[in-house]
């Protein structure tokens, strides 16, 4: 079975080791996934955090309509509320099973971390 990895050209790519998303086994595993506008407020990070993971899901053949797991990592819990209608627009008809956790983040400046996992359909 084929392993597809797949870049975005995040800084902290390199420097960490890591990509984006890995396909194999015939789900797409994204990995927790910032804003790229660290000075925006939670929910512009949000939208935008979900723009990098919708590219990379793109690019694996798959779509949020796939998700089956996500997680959301926020320094200060009492930020997420205002994310809601953002993650319930973004997921619709077809919600992942989620989990929130409060933690700190790989820098202060992001307001939230979300990693994803989807089905890849037709693999």
């Amino acid at each position: 079975m084929a392993i597809k990895r797949i870049h975005s050209g995040g800084a902290f790519e390199p420097k960490i080791g890591y990509c984006r998303a890995v396909v194999a086994g015939g789900f797409v595993h994204v990995a927790g996934t910032v804003g790229a506008d660290g000075s925006a407020d939670v929910v512009d990070q949000c939208k935008s955090a979900l723009g990098i993971i919708a590219a990379a899901l793109a690019e694996a053949g798959a779509s949020f309509a796939d998700a089956v797991r996500v997680t959301y990592m926020l320094p200060d819990a009492a930020d997420f509320e205002a994310c809601w209608p953002v993650l319930s627009a973004t997921f619709g008809e077809n919600p992942p099973a989620a989990t929130m956790i409060s933690c700190d983040l790989i820098d202060p400046k992001y307001k939230i971390e979300i990693e994803l996992t989807a089905l890849v359909p037709n693999t």
